[in-house]
């Protein structure tokens, strides 16, 4: 495996889709990834819940004023949940089975985007989740982390590059101060 740092370099967020379908083959590659995700203690807290339905893909856009929009455009989205009562982990578990569906989405040429739902809101009294476990039938105790949104890219971003990293960031053997 020589190709992994140009894959993370190409791999940008991508939030317009042209209106083509992703092949079947495509979609179980994508949810592969997530199944294969390591997570903690091997408990596998997450579960999804793949959206291709055009009307269930607007009615998910419609979980967080503005910042969700693009959903409706997508091909697939993935819904990612965790189960609070299954592992204190769930977040991690479900984050790292989030990127690594995008990454293997990156590796086939399709674009994603992560909407983040945990800790959002759809209204001021209304969680993103709550309206999305409503939509989607999702029953307590699991909770919505994100939902990634996958589709053919609309163009191709600019990758990014090495000379950008924020190496300050960085700190070795002990914390510093800059």
């Amino acid at each position: 495996m020589n190709n992994f740092q140009p894959l993370l370099l190409q791999r940008r967020s991508i939030r317009k889709f042209r209106k083509e379908q992703l092949t079947a083959d495509e979609t179980r590659l994508i949810l592969e990834a997530a199944l294969l995700s390591p997570t903690s203690k091997n408990r596998r807290s997450w579960e999804f819940i793949a959206v291709e339905q055009k009307e269930m893909l607007v009615r998910l856009s419609q979980c967080k004023p503005h910042s969700a929009t693009f959903i409706a455009d997508a091909s697939l989205a993935v819904v990612v949940v965790g189960n609070p009562l299954e592992s204190d982990a769930w977040i991690e578990d479900a984050s790292i089975a989030a990127i690594l569906m995008q990454l293997q989405a990156e590796e086939l040429g399709i674009g994603s985007c992560w909407v983040q739902v945990r800790n959002r809101f759809y209204t001021d009294t209304i969680l993103a989740g709550e309206y999305i476990n409503n939509l989607l039938d999702i029953p307590m105790p699991l909770e919505v982390l994100c939902v990634i949104a996958f589709g053919r890219k609309e163009k191709v971003r600019t990758p990014a590059s090495l000379d950008d990293l924020h190496w300050e960031k960085v700190h070795i053997e002990k914390y510093k101060m800059m």
